[in-house]
């Protein structure tokens, strides 16, 4: 929700700018929209000063800190809640084009974010966030804790939606381990590739920009873009993309299948186009086509397969709409490999079914329509397309019938909505015994998230695993994911029995010019586990909650960060974040972390 909150302050600073408590007067924010109302020179000196003001404010070193620390809510929710009635305002008096324009021209005088990006942000998302203040039904309140999660979103009565789940939930019935003899699966995860194009070895790889290794020469005390890659935040080369496909096609041998759960595209997202995203699709897919010719890739949509990045309307927004993308999508996966009878589903929403065993169904959802980046929710978020009722519908199917179901996605659920997220847990309870594993991807992180009873806090009903990804961005190594499940045969219960992360060495491929791939870890040997079911991941959270401070704990941040740093690294207060993210699948719960005890200063 950056672009959302900068477009908002941008344009409108200049109205809630002040030095020693002055404000700027109305007759020369009037004349700074409208153009000028007269030329004498009281005018022309309060305009100066405003300027000077603005240049000088420390309002202004509050915003640039602001866009430098992305994560600081407080100062965007402080923010939101003042401009969002403001731009109420303008939108009504039909001055948005003037304010534009005004945006336009701090961009360039006052350097608040690197130019390119400042003015690309402002053309890439002006409109829609204009349109979506005017045209939202909720308050400001209400549209600030949608957007940016400022206050708890059940308060607001109209932020929250039920779907119909069925009742005659049977009994609970936790997986149980094969036997040793059983048949496995071998499966591939794929995440967030966000290859770039534009990558340039020996460019700069400290930049202005959100992504860099892709113009300029390093400054005399800075190291260039390495060739394989950079953990500067920059994406990943093509060539490395490649290496790694071709690497897993000859090493991975025994693949059964691939999920593939979206974000091709690098995070240049103040300059895209549509025909950007579509070459990108398309060349990556055809690649691994290429490379991988007898396999089925099962896939998602992330939030950067769009242009502008993250927005995907809805419908019901008239004259907007993102069927250019899922045309793309429905004839590209199914390319690779999905049935041709997924087309309509995906067309209509870039999201389907399909049978990938006898017994073991696949459901892939578009967790764009239940992400805050996604500004076209803040007209109506209440189950975008019906794909919660429609996940429903066929997880009854599921049950009826004696399936198992994997439901992949590209955002892990406590990214979601509040509404969604407690309705999807609703679900994911509903269907315990059905659903026998979730994956996702988007964090970029190796992760992990928990699913509780809703009636007994500490009974695990379901895990969520979040593949790490192939792209070094922020700071770690390229990486990989394969699963041992159980099946393919009569009465198979498709849970996970182990992973192995793979991970290609970035310093050691730059520094031997080629690439240095190597198994990370194996989860149930490096940590203790003796199976990988809703209790075995729970039992680690009590172990690690119980020694957040250990080796254990380390060795978790370590493959965290995809071995780019160690334990020694995250302090007790960072150890504690990262157990309660794992604890949550829920973005509506704010206390189901309160059993983790805090850190005591002896």
């Amino acid at each position: 929700m950056l672009y959302f909150v900068f477009i908002l302050l941008v344009t409108l600073f200049n109205l809630h700018t002040s030095i020693d408590a002055r404000s700027v007067k109305q007759d020369v924010v009037h004349q700074i929209v409208n153009g000028p109302i007269n030329s004498d020179k009281d005018h022309s000196i309060d305009l100066a000063n405003f300027r000077h003001r603005v240049k000088h404010s420390p309002n202004l070193n509050t915003f640039r800190w602001a866009l430098k620390h992305q994560y600081d809510a407080a100062t965007y929710c402080e923010a939101c809640n003042l401009l969002v009635p403001v731009t109420r305002l303008i939108i009504e008096n039909n001055q948005t084009e003037q304010f534009r324009h005004l945006a336009l021209n701090l961009c360039k005088e006052f350097g608040l974010l690197d130019i390119d990006v400042c003015v690309g942000a402002i053309y890439e998302y002006w409109e829609c966030v204009i349109e979506v203040i005017g045209a939202s039904s909720l308050t400001s309140r209400e549209l600030c804790a949608l957007a940016l999660d400022c206050e708890n979103q059940s308060d607001f009565p109209k932020l929250n939606w039920n779907i119909t789940v069925p009742g005659r939930k049977p009994p609970p019935r936790p997986p149980q381990p094969p036997s040793p003899e059983s048949p496995k699966l071998t499966v591939l995860h794929l995440s967030d590739i966000h290859v770039d194009f534009g990558y340039k070895p020996g460019s700069q790889a400290e930049c202005f920009q959100p992504v860099c290794c892709r113009f300029g020469q390093p400054l005399p005390s800075e190291t260039g873009a390495g060739f394989w890659g950079d953990y500067r935040g920059c994406d990943l080369p093509y060539w490395t993309a490649e290496a790694m496909f071709q690497h897993i096609a000859a090493v991975e041998n025994n693949i059964d299948f691939v999920y593939y759960t979206g974000d091709l595209p690098p995070h240049n997202v103040w300059n895209q186009s549509r025909a950007d995203q579509i070459y990108t699709i398309n060349t990556m897919n055809d690649l691994l086509a290429k490379i991988f010719p007898n396999k089925t890739f099962y896939s998602t949509v992330g939030n950067h397969e769009a242009a502008p990045s993250e927005l995907f309307p809805t419908p019901m927004i008239p004259g907007e709409n993102i069927s250019w993308l899922y045309e793309v999508l429905a004839s590209s996966w199914i390319k690779l490999g999905l049935p041709i009878n997924t087309r309509d589903s995906i067309l209509h929403g870039a999201f389907y079914t399909t049978v990938i065993r006898p017994g073991l169904r696949l459901i892939s959802l578009n967790m764009n329509y239940c992400s805050p980046q996604n500004f076209w929710l803040l007209i109506n978020a209440t189950d975008p397309l019906d794909q919660l009722q429609w996940l429903v519908q066929w997880l009854q199917y599921a049950e009826d019938h004696e399936e198992k179901v994997h439901i992949i996605g590209h955002h892990p659920p406590r990214f979601c909505l509040a509404a969604f997220s407690w309705n999807f847990n609703r679900i994911v309870n509903r269907y315990e015994n059905t659903i026998a594993g979730q994956f996702y991807g988007h964090t970029h992180y190796d992760e992990f998230n928990m699913f509780y009873d809703e009636v007994d806090s500490n009974r695990p009903v379901s895990m969520a695993y979040i593949t790490p990804s192939l792209s070094p961005r922020p700071f770690s190594n390229p990486s990989y994911r394969i699963y041992t499940m159980d099946g393919n045969y009569s009465g198979s219960s498709y849970w996970v029995l182990d992973h192995r992360t793979v991970i290609m060495n970035l310093t050691a491929s730059n520094m031997y010019n080629r690439t240095i791939i190597q198994d990370e870890y194996e989860a149930r040997d490096a940590y203790q586990m003796k199976n990988l079911f809703p209790n075995d991941w729970n039992d680690l959270i009590d172990r690690l909650k119980n020694d957040i401070d250990g080796p254990l704990m380390s060795s978790i941040y370590k493959h965290y960060t995809k071995s780019y740093k160690d334990g020694s690294q995250c302090d007790h207060e960072c150890r504690r974040k990262l157990l309660c993210d794992f604890k949550t699948a829920r973005s509506d719960d704010p206390h189901i972390c309160d059993s983790i005890p805090p850190f005591i200063d002896s």
